[in-house]
């Protein structure tokens, strides 16, 4: 039987103690690269990969 009103077994999570994760990956598109992170920030497009995977590391350690 169900009984209206009342809740059973849910588990509440505070956001702060679960901070989203930055996963960064850089992608060539024709002549450039870019860096992107699975929170939907995208960096600039370089000439070089090795700037570009710069960006994505100063992207996950600032965690904006």
């Amino acid at each position: 039987m169900f009984r209206s009103g009342s809740v059973v077994g849910v588990v509440h999570q505070d956001e702060s103690e679960t901070p989203q994760q930055h996963r960064t990956t850089t992608v060539d598109q024709g002549r450039f690269c870019v860096a992107r992170c699975s929170c939907g920030w995208r960096g600039p497009a370089r000439r070089a990969r090795s700037l570009a995977r710069t960006d994505a590391e100063g992207h996950a350690l600032s965690g904006v």
